[in-house]
């Protein structure tokens, strides 16, 4: 991974963090185009919005596809701090992204590797080309903590 790239992942950290401080499950995600421009970034929403497919992609595909006009994000990078679930991925496919960039595996639900290869299956049209284990502790870490603290305050009966 080159430092810009790691530059690109801490930023979708930073955004996971806000979405912490939120109440969201800390995900973070930055699309960059080919020239190394921000075309969008986005971290979960899926509370605050009362909307289960306000995943930080979704969001950050949406806007980005305002930006450049097109619903295929042709040449565009996108960096995301967990492996992305069935949805993200479908949707990163479908709008021909080209390169996909992520920190730690979701052995729960990702769809890139750990329990589909949605991104660069022979099946489909498309394929990304898939870079995994970027600042991957880093990313896990934020993951674990976000939940243990989650089941502490379950068994605490603490309602935040």
């Amino acid at each position: 991974m080159d430092e810009m790239g790691e530059v690109f992942l801490r930023r979708a950290i930073r955004l996971a963090q806000e979405a912490e401080s939120r109440g969201e499950v800390p995900i973070g995600a930055v699309i960059v185009s080919e020239n190394g421009e921000i075309l969008a970034e986005a971290s979960n929403e899926t509370i605050g919005r009362h909307d289960p497919t306000a995943h930080a992609e979704i969001l950050a595909i949406r806007s980005a596809g305002e930006k450049v006009g097109n619903y295929r994000l042709n040449g565009t990078t996108v960096y995301s701090t967990i492996e992305p679930c069935a949805m993200c991925a479908g949707a990163l496919v479908n709008a021909r992204v080209a390169r996909l960039v992520y920190g730690a595996a979701d052995e729960r639900f990702g769809a890139v590797r750990s329990k589909f290869r949605l991104c660069d299956s022979e099946v489909l049209n498309h394929r990304l080309e898939i870079v995994a284990g970027v600042l991957e502790e880093e990313c896990r870490k934020l993951m674990q903590d976000f939940f243990r603290s989650r089941r502490v305050k379950a068994e605490s009966g603490s309602s935040t």
